[in-house]
């Protein structure tokens, strides 16, 4: 089913070791508006979309929502990257440390775990395609914010890239809304 490129959809090569900065990008793989919750949700609402079209967009990017997870958790592991214990601490990663060493575990910036709860699918396609919308516009804020937390080139310039694909994702969503209206707009009712 699946033809695996075994490279991220973009490089990540991240030099300089900043243990503050993967506290605060963690949030985009396990925080409520992350990639993770993204890539689940979408996912999941495809199935009551009522379109072939509008399945595949779903199918499609949260599929590439996934791929995000794996951009966010290199850029993570990378910034994180020969930590002792006492600098993980000083970061406040000790928790993390405690728990998972210096694996990248999904958690928000306040280390608080992932949850399901995070994703949204209310089986409407009108109200979950304006929900991915919003979400594709928090994630987009959410870039931005950590973007302005870093001056390291190489950490802005995966962010930049993550960031655009949001603008992408948020136009997709907005055309397949407008398919979704002129669905309802043409049934007829006897």
């Amino acid at each position: 089913m699946w033809n695996y490129d075994k490279k991220l959809e973009y490089p990540v090569k991240i030099k300089n070791k900043d243990l503050n900065m993967a506290k605060f990008l963690v949030t985009q793989y396990g925080g409520p508006d992350g990639e993770l919750s993204a890539a689940i949700t979408y996912l999941n609402q495809r199935y009551t979309m009522p379109t072939g079209k509008t399945k595949g967009l779903l199918t499609d990017i949260g599929t590439e929502e996934l791929a995000h997870v794996e951009i966010i958790c290199a850029m993570v592991y990378q910034l994180l990257k020969g930590a002792t214990p006492d600098e993980l601490k000083a970061a406040g990663l000790g928790g993390n440390y405690a728990q998972h060493d210096n694996a990248v575990f999904p958690t928000d910036a306040n280390g608080v775990p992932w949850t399901a709860a995070y994703t949204s699918t209310l089986g409407n396609p009108v109200t979950d395609l304006h929900n991915d919308m919003a979400a594709e516009q928090k994630a987009k804020s959410t870039y931005e914010h950590l973007i302005d937390l870093t001056d390291d080139y190489d950490v802005k310039d995966v962010l930049k890239f993550l960031w655009s694909r949001e603008v992408i994702h948020y136009q997709r969503f907005g055309e397949a809304l407008m398919s979704v209206y002129d669905l309802v707009d043409n049934k007829k009712c006897y």
